[in-house]
């Protein structure tokens, strides 16, 4: 008899000595939870995160080391009507009186007027480091409200962008905190539906946990190889939260399928590690290559999401191969207590006559025109799934702007008169120079031209009073340029107004000039540099991850054909939830419903990130299903039978995972943010495609069309003959009748 396989050999060692195994498992959580903590977190900088032409203005912006405190502003205007300006002033005035008495303040500039005389802007510069000028400003903020109380036939109120910072902290930490409290009694309600048992529901939410912990503790010591940033912790916890669960729900299930067959306790434990174990480590391994991809974005936040998920990834597996066998053997029939009466019945383990797992009624009720037609099932199915997927040929991709936060905060709502009032306060291009010192007047003056120029363009606000916004450091080697333009960052007039700057104005105003290096940045700039990031790399991304995921199918199941099947349906699982995404973001008619104002545009990191998301977990189902699949094919059950017995005996527990998912990703649904929205619309709607459409109606149409074709291989890749199994699946008519 041969070497049992490694999965097989951890899970006998985890279950014959089970206390052992937990703790070494809970001292390894804690010593990379405590051992990160220790080393501290290196966060990425401005440097590290610098992509394109907009990367490089914000550099030279850094090698000027301009001095760059945190400025907020006190804006006055009328509750209706014309502005009455010496009521105004007498405001402002006391505005400046007040807040040069409150600690923290650097200084109270001069009132501004707006152009039109509709509003009057006092400047105030705060001290300290800018970084933390959100969580220092609310002292300024109860100056203002005291203001507004002796002058109550005025608006006087506090804008700017740490006023406007705390608000968004306030109201998105509260955001986070209501989606981290749902999602855990979400996944442990769907847990026991599953199970009907409240230990073997807590199992699963567990394991995901201590997993997180752990990879938490060495992503933060990887971040001094390669530096973390703020989305790293949040992933990490969403994709912990999903796979670690998933892998528990695939092992429990069929060591209670095996336990309600009549096996012992260790026995069902070895065939759940030979068989969920066997699928558990090749899905890791699909998801770590298809997070991989990521690396070759040369982008730090891609890099940091991608070390942040590999590493909880390898963690879940590991625990699922070690940790998780030697609970459940130490708690053998325990684990099925205490029971929910109700749903015990519905979820237990049941057998047929000759000891197959017993489907739900639905399903073969949902598999029976793949099975009888698949032909014709097949060409429906893929087609409507195309049709859906049409709309993503039409993407836009563009980041969020300041119009694109929610305006429920009165900070918000004051930025939209504020803007409204003074346009250069809104959106602004950047035009950062590096020259020799000795060229720093003759800059001046081109970029002196420049605003002019600008000023006198539609594409550009006007020019303020008070002239252009030029600074230069104390070197004299670097200057800057603010040109503003009246309209929002995901206007197409401001990508126009983009255009025009860097292929027209600057050239023609600083070509010529010895030694001189320039570039165009700011929050367009960046979107738009960001977006064509975006498409560059995400071709070179996607075929790294189509080979190397296909070379592990067909070593896994000794099959090009698999492997060829596999990638394509997940290709058509991905493509229908970027077509989804379109149809719902890009227009307006779900706006009511989901809560959101429409950019016209998909978030610019939302289509590498979530291809490489969905790609990754939807292998765990197709692992899983296909697994089954060929314990039939091996048993001797024709194709079709074994196409019925896998996805009928696999039914329970993709369904059960999908929903766990499905549960998680549309409580980011709820956010507040455009970002989130389209993240957990597309992760949960990706999901539900793939468990349902893809996973029950077209994968077994394909397969049962292609017969044996399905295990076809080369010579050099064709698995040698396999025992015979100790406990043959039964005939497929006792589960799903075929004519």
């Amino acid at each position: 008899m041969g070497r049992r396989p490694v999965t097989v050999r951890l899970a006998r060692w985890s279950a014959e000595h089970p206390w052992r195994a937990i703790a070494l498992w809970a001292v390894f959580v804690a010593v990379c939870f405590v051992g990160g903590n220790a080393a501290g977190l290196n966060e990425a900088t401005n440097g590290d995160q610098a992509i394109g032409e907009a990367g490089r203005a914000s550099l030279i912006v850094d090698a000027g080391d301009f001095a760059d405190p945190a400025v907020d502003n006190v804006l006055i205007t009328s509750t209706g009507g014309a502005l009455d300006q010496a009521a105004a002033k007498a405001a402002a005035d006391d505005a400046a009186a007040r807040l040069r008495t409150v600690a923290g303040v650097a200084g109270v500039g001069q009132p501004v007027t707006a152009r039109d005389g509709s509003a009057l802007l006092l400047p105030i510069t705060m001290s300290g480091d800018p970084e933390t000028a959100s969580e220092r400003v609310q002292p300024l903020r109860d100056a203002t409200a005291a203001v507004q109380a002796a002058h109550p036939e005025l608006r006087v109120e506090q804008v700017g962008g740490p006023s406007i910072g705390q608000a968004l902290d306030d109201t998105l930490g509260k955001d986070f905190k209501r989606a981290e409290l749902l999602s855990l009694p979400v996944t442990l309600a769907i847990l026991i539906i599953a199970f009907g048992a409240l230990i073997a529901a807590s199992v699963p939410v567990l394991l995901a946990l201590s997993s997180v912990a752990a990879a938490m503790g060495l992503s933060t010591l990887a971040s001094h190889l390669v530096p973390a940033t703020d989305t790293t912790a949040p992933v990490i916890l969403l994709i912990g939260m999903a796979v670690g669960v998933d892998y528990s729900l695939f092992y429990i299930r069929r060591e209670r399928e095996e336990r309600a067959k009549g096996r012992s306790g260790l026995d069902a434990v070895e065939i759940a590690a030979e068989t969920s174990g066997h699928a558990v480590v090749v899905s890791g391994f699909a998801v770590i290559i298809s997070m991989a991809g990521l690396l070759l974005a040369g982008d730090v936040v891609f890099s940091s999401l991608a070390i942040g998920s590999i590493l909880v990834v390898a963690v879940a597996v590991t625990g699922s191969l070690t940790v998780l066998p030697a609970l459940l053997a130490r708690l053998g029939r325990w684990v099925d207590r205490p029971r929910v009466p109700l749903l015990w019945r519905l979820t237990a383990p049941r057998t047929g006559r000759h000891g197959e797992p017993r489907a739900p009624r639905l399903w073969p009720a949902v598999l029976r025109p793949a099975l009888r037609a698949p032909v014709a099932t097949l060409v429906i199915s893929v087609g409507l799934l195309l049709a859906l997927a049409a709309p993503a040929l039409g993407m836009k991709l563009k980041f969020p702007g300041m119009e694109d936060l929610p305006r429920t905060t009165p900070a918000m709502q004051a930025y939209d008169r504020l803007t409204a009032a003074f346009p250069s306060a809104g959106t602004n291009h950047v035009v950062a120079v590096r020259a020799p010192a000795d060229q720093a007047d003759r800059v001046h003056a081109a970029l002196t031209d420049l605003s002019a120029r600008a000023a006198g363009d539609p594409l550009f606000a006007p020019a303020e009073a008070d002239g252009p916004k030029i600074e230069v450091s104390a070197d004299r080697r670097v200057t800057v340029l603010d040109v503003p333009t009246p309209y929002a960052s995901r206007d197409d007039r401001s990508v126009q107004s983009l255009e025009k700057l860097r292929g027209d104005l600057v050239p023609a105003e600083l070509r010529g000039i010895p030694g001189i290096e320039y570039a165009v940045g700011g929050g367009v700039a960046d979107s738009e540099d960001y977006a064509q990031h975006v498409r560059d790399k995400l071709p070179l991304v996607m075929g790294f991850v189509l080979v190397l995921t296909f070379l592990v199918m067909a070593f896994t199941f000794r099959s090009v054909v698999i492997a060829a099947s596999s990638i394509a349906l997940n290709l058509l699982s991905a493509g229908a939830a970027y077509g989804l995404l379109v149809l719902v973001f890009q227009g307006e008619w779900a706006q009511g419903l989901l809560g959101f104002t429409s950019m016209g545009a998909i978030v610019s990191w939302l289509p590498l990130f979530l291809f490489v998301v969905l790609f990754g977990l939807s292998m765990d189902y197709h692992v899983f299903v296909v697994s089954r699949i060929r314990e039939g094919v091996r048993s001797g059950l024709a194709n079709r039978d074994a196409v019925s017995y896998g996805i009928t005996s696999s039914a329970g527990v993709v369904t059960s995972a999908a929903i766990v998912m499905v549960g998680v990703f549309s409580i980011f649904a709820t956010l507040s943010t455009i970002d989130m929205k389209q993240l957990g619309i597309g992760l949960a709607a990706a999901i539900l495609l793939d468990a349902t459409i893809i996973r029950g109606v077209v994968l077994p149409a394909l397969m049962t069309m292609l017969g044996d074709a399905n295990w076809w291989a080369p010579r050099f890749l064709r698995p040698r003959p396999p025992a015979a199994p100790a406990d043959p699946p039964a005939p497929a008519p006792e589960l799903v009748p075929v004519p």
